[in-house]
């Protein structure tokens, strides 16, 4: 069960935006699909939460844009959980570019735990808490991936 989830991908020429890097909303969708993908190694994919009448929605997104990426670039996405309070959990993302060793863009998701049955906030229950690792806030994920080889791309 990985504490950090890592993926590596290539953009695609189909989220390509008119200023000709990637469009913006392809950052949430990867954000999505990874969020996803990280439940799921934990042991709660959407078919146990749907068997518990239970999910995630977002009740906020942050994304801090670094630098652009483009068709053909190749993209590590990281993600990891922070915390958990009574009904949400901050959820952390890192976008890097290993060839020129640039941080992409950063983001946070605040998901919110609820019922799908009444759409209301419902207590995170122990298992589902437990299931992951928490990564404290100032941890520096990813220079412990890429080995301290990073850099900052000016916006």
């Amino acid at each position: 069960m990985p504490r950090v989830l890592v993926r590596a991908f290539v953009v695609s020429p189909d989220v390509i935006d008119v200023n000709g890097h990637v469009n913006n909303l392809a950052y949430l969708r990867w954000m999505q699909e990874i969020a996803i993908e990280h439940s799921a190694a934990q042991g709660w994919p959407l078919e146990r939460y749907q068997a518990t009448g239970t999910g995630w929605v977002v009740r906020s997104h942050t994304i801090e844009y670094l630098a652009s990426s483009f068709a053909g670039d190749t993209i590590t996405l990281l993600t990891w959980v922070t915390g958990f309070a009574r009904h949400t959990s901050p959820r952390r993302y890192l976008f890097w570019r290993e060839r020129d060793a640039t941080t992409l863009a950063r983001a946070e998701t605040l998901w919110v735990f609820v019922s799908t049955r009444t759409g209301r906030p419902e207590r995170i229950p122990p298992d589902v808490a437990g299931a992951f690792e928490v990564v404290p806030p100032e941890e520096d994920v990813l220079a412990q991936f890429a080995g301290g080889t990073t850099r900052r791309a000016d916006p």
